[in-house]
């Protein structure tokens, strides 16, 4: 075939080499077509041919995030946003701020700030009720596990002091049991009958405001790993897919992963499938599908919610006989787990503890010994501790260590809310990228974003170095829980495109495939491993589209918006 269009005069890592090719490549249909020396690929160029000067740049696969939540991010970006505050008085003035912006609003609702702003990580109802007295103020952390409120918006749900704390969940309290103002887990659900519903405009926005920051970054496919059946008048998140497939707005491919609803019970099952169905007749497989359920087995560690095997510590060192929480007993778990995957959908366990990780292993492995081998690609999101005995059972079991390795360096909330509750010598066991990729375990990666960043080229900086960008500490654990670079860019790549099923149309650039690729202005596998957070993004190309481009939007963006007469 002729190339419509050629990348020239850069660096080309196809996925299936050690590292990257001097070459050039040719992309025709939106597909590639070849991938060699400009003398192997003079017969398919033609003066019509467009050609990319790269000017020394690399072109990886696209970037493929397999544990993201882009609508719910997109809605908090449209509301009272803390994710860029610095501090707790940082946080509270954003607040002020929003609410004298926004007078009409019944509620203050939003998202982003940082448990290591406030001691304990606990901010109170007070500090809130300081800066909006008027109204509700609910506004959920970053890890999105708790939520901040003020006394206005525990009146409006009528928790008071009475209130028991739900199964799954827990209110922090005064000495008297008056809610203090954080509450964790399943005690976010206490105010949902109060709070306004999320209407579908606003979800609709959110999504394409995510979308536009996500093609920033080179990401050109990924698993949501929160689409709920929606209550009430919220919005469908699945039918904003659906609508934005079909308008074209939604460039992206994506697979909508299912909410399991933990009080739901088997039962769900039938509409989860009959949901699935409806996007499968609906949708090339490639572009949109929704064969995935996403199951939340624990909490997580720094509200001492994940489960693990040993027990919490207190503040003074004692132990406590808190092992976390488990959402669903062992058994149930098994058995909605074989029921899901004997339906030929994907599993995707929210398994941050170690004793979640065994748990979702058992389920794992009674369904195999129930339904047999299948092609379902079931996968395990966060890993932040995984004893040494479960990590074999991962290639085992032909399941996916879906890591977000942007966490696996020592920060504020690490050493001060996680690592000194945790049994002696924990710190060896978190993230044990290096340990599961030793033991035969796919890798695959993801950022959980908003809970951070999105950005690939942060979590793959991370991956290697195990220190975060810019900073000077000890690296997190053991240098054998580093990663090469290869290793954590083909998890970000073709490994998150085996898990989202689409690996035989993405994931490398090799003839035939999807012309799904990222330009980046600096060739990383040049650099050393401190400075791999230097590179960033400058061009971001679906199906031979080009959806992003650096220079062209800094351009756009420094244009007046308007020009007077």
């Amino acid at each position: 075939m002729h190339a419509e269009i050629l990348f020239e005069n850069g660096w080309v890592y196809t996925g299936n080499d050690a590292g990257p090719l001097r070459a050039n490549l040719a992309i025709a249909e939106g597909r590639i077509i070849a991938v060699g020396t400009p003398d192997e690929l003079h017969g398919s160029v033609t003066p019509k041919t467009r050609k990319v000067d790269l000017q020394g740049q690399l072109v990886v696969p696209g970037f493929q995030d397999a544990h993201i939540h882009p609508i719910f991010a997109g809605i908090e970006l449209l509301q009272c946003d803390l994710t860029e505050a610095t501090s707790a008085e940082e946080a509270m003035a954003r607040v002020a701020r929003y609410a004298a912006d926004n007078p009409d609003e019944p509620w203050i609702l939003g998202a982003g700030w940082s448990m290591d702003f406030f001691p304990g990580g606990t901010p109170t109802r007070e500090l809130l009720d300081a800066v909006v007295p008027d109204r509700p103020v609910y506004l959920v952390n970053r890890d999105h596990h708790g939520a901040w409120a003020n006394t206005a918006a525990f009146e409006a749900a009528g928790i008071g002091a009475e209130t028991p704390d739900p199964e799954g969940g827990r209110l922090e309290r005064e000495e008297d049991g008056t809610p203090a103002g954080t509450v964790h887990e399943g005690a976010m659900d206490l105010f949902n009958a109060v709070k306004p519903a999320v209407p579908y405009e606003l979800a609709y926005q959110g999504l394409l405001a995510s979308q536009q920051l996500l093609l920033s970054q080179g990401i050109t496919a990924w698993q949501d790993a929160w689409v709920p059946i929606p209550e009430g008048e919220h919005a469908d998140h699945l039918d904003v897919y659906m609508d934005a497939a079909k308008a074209g707005d939604l460039k992206v491919r994506v697979i909508a992963c299912q909410w399991w609803d933990r009080t739901a019970g088997i039962a769900q099952l039938e509409a989860i499938t009959q949901r699935r169905d409806r996007v499968a007749d609906s949708f090339d497989h490639h572009q949109l599908n929704a064969n995935t359920v996403k199951v939340m087995v624990d909490g997580v560690a720094e509200n001492y919610t994940a489960a693990m095997h040993h027990v919490y510590l207190d503040h003074h060192g004692h132990h406590t006989d808190n092992r976390g929480i488990e959402f669903f007993e062992p058994e149930e778990l098994k058995e909605f787990v074989t029921a899901i995957d004997a339906s030929g959908m994907q599993v995707h366990f929210h398994a941050l503890g170690d004793r979640a990780v065994t748990d979702a292993l058992d389920a794992l492995e009674a369904a195999r010994d129930s339904n047999r081998s299948n092609d379902n690609r079931h996968h395990l999101a966060h890993l932040q501790v995984v004893r040494s005995e479960d990590v074999p059972r991962f290639a085992g079991l032909n399941a996916a260590a879906n890591v977000q390795a942007l966490w696996a360096c020592h920060e504020e909330q690490m050493d001060t809310l996680t690592l000194p509750f945790l049994e002696p010598g924990a710190e060896d066991r978190h993230y044990p990228f290096g340990e599961l990729a030793s033991a035969g375990a796919r890798l695959v990666a993801g950022s959980d974003w908003p809970v951070s960043t999105a950005d690939p080229i942060a979590a793959i900086h991370v991956a290697v170095n195990r220190i975060a960008p810019g900073e000077d500490l000890p690296p997190l654990g053991p240098e054998s829980q580093k990663l090469s670079l290869k290793q954590i860019l083909d998890a970000y790549t073709q490994g998150s495109a085996w898990i989202n099923h689409l690996d035989t149309e993405t994931g490398t650039l090799e003839p035939g495939k999807l012309a799904d690729l990222a330009v980046l202005d600096l060739n990383v596998f040049d650099l050393p491993a401190q400075e791999l957070h230097r590179s960033v993004v400058t061009q971001t190309w679906i199906g031979g589209e080009c959806v992003y481009d650096r220079v062209l939007t800094r351009n756009s963006q420094a244009q007046p918006a308007s020009v007077m007469p």
